[in-house]
């Protein structure tokens, strides 16, 4: 049943990108072919490389289009976690394209700066390119809207790059108002201005989806709802250790680590584990591939006593955030301690927390596990 829903939602996100980038396509066409025409007949150099950025964004929404149609094919044998993140090297690529167009539209403003190149405009032209503002402006409303609606970088990004078309299209406005006004020709200048904030645009946007492929910390807030999630069942003590992998918008595969008492039985654990397995899919759509677990005393007094004590003493320790997973018996103590990433150096501070604890109990083997908060919460 649930599988079924999630493929009627992956479906429905598929029709809305394709629908947004066809209209992205027809669109940015024919504004380019009116800007060409326009381009060659006024002799401007802005102009004409509006054209371009029309007919570079058409290229966007048709890597759009190609990029998500993959996303979605199903797992196999040598993609067993499917083909998602296909849709990032589909952002990628755009991000590069917006670079290119940038230093392209930079190196043409600066050699027409060189050659004192001077644009004939008329009536029709400056009409197209007003048009052509207001079209693009629409459209990259349009593409930031649905791409932030339906959780997909890569009409975030090519709405990014309507507005450096923007951006050129009110420059040359500016240029031609300037020129009609006084005789003075500013194009070449502003389309050099406009051109650094574009490779600007597409470098960061570069970073980002470098970043993603490699893999950065899940979102705060999915993070917190689903320990608080974990936390709502009776048996469950603490969650810990969350780590989620993304392969794709909205594609998770997750680990987790509960704290149960020590009277939980084999049989209550399979089954509690697997109950939060369906609660965290139905909820969040997250696959929680496993379910990890810490036993910790509640039977010995003196087990519970020396847990607060260690606690108090590994928390008073600069870069520890956390504690976790604490057993102990007459011979032997072990627990988990998160560091955080801010430490200079985090091993430090691990043989730190090892040495306070084996000089307080020198007649324990102590067995202490150094974690990290992947999401650093």
């Amino acid at each position: 049943m649930e599988m079924s829903k999630e493929k009627n939602e992956m479906k429905n996100r598929l029709k809305v990108i394709l629908r947004t980038s066809v209209i992205g396509i027809v669109v940015n066409v024919l504004l380019g072919v009116f800007k060409a025409i326009v381009g060659a007949v006024s002799n401007s150099i802005a102009i004409t490389l509006d054209a371009v950025n029309n007919l570079t964004d058409a290229g966007s929404s048709l890597i759009t289009i190609l990029s998500t149609s993959f996303s979605v094919k199903a797992p196999n044998k040598k993609h067993p976690f499917g083909y998602g993140r296909i849709e990032y090297l589909g952002t990628l690529l755009i991000s590069v394209i917006i670079l290119y167009a940038g230093v392209t539209s930079f190196v043409e403003s600066i050699k027409s700066i060189i050659h004192h190149e001077v644009a004939e405009y008329s009536t029709v032209s400056i009409i197209i390119i007003v048009v052509a503002v207001v079209v693009k402006t629409v459209l990259a409303i349009f593409f930031s809207s649905v791409g932030k609606k339906v959780k997909s970088d890569s009409l975030v990004a090519t709405g990014k790059e309507a507005i450096g078309d923007i951006a050129i299209s009110v420059a040359t406005v500016i240029a031609v108002i300037i020129f009609l006004a006084t005789g003075i020709s500013i194009e070449a200048w502003l389309g050099a201005v406009i051109a650094i904030f574009i490779i600007k645009t597409g470098a960061e946007l570069i970073f980002e989806t470098v970043a993603k492929i490699l893999g950065t910390g899940t979102e705060v807030s999915l993070v917190k709802d689903i320990k608080a999630a974990i936390n709502e069942f009776d048996q469950v003590v603490g969650a810990y250790d969350l780590v989620l992998h993304n392969y794709g918008p909205d594609s998770y595969l997750g680990t987790v680590h509960i704290e149960v008492e020590d009277t939980v039985s084999i049989s209550e654990y399979d089954a509690l584990s697997r109950h939060i397995q369906e609660v965290i899919a139905e909820r969040f759509g997250v696959f929680i591939s496993a379910v990890g677990v810490y036993s910790i005393n509640t039977q010995d007094e003196k087990a519970v006593a020396i847990r607060e004590e260690v606690r108090s003493v590994v928390l008073d320790i600069q870069h520890v955030k956390q504690l976790h997973g604490f057993y102990v018996d007459d011979k032997s103590m072990r627990f988990d301690v998160v560091i955080s990433f801010e430490a200079g150096d985090r091993n430090k501070v691990y043989q730190e927390v090892v040495e306070k604890i084996q000089n307080k109990y020198p007649d324990y083997a102590v067995n202490i596990g150094m974690d990290m908060d992947y999401n650093e919460i």
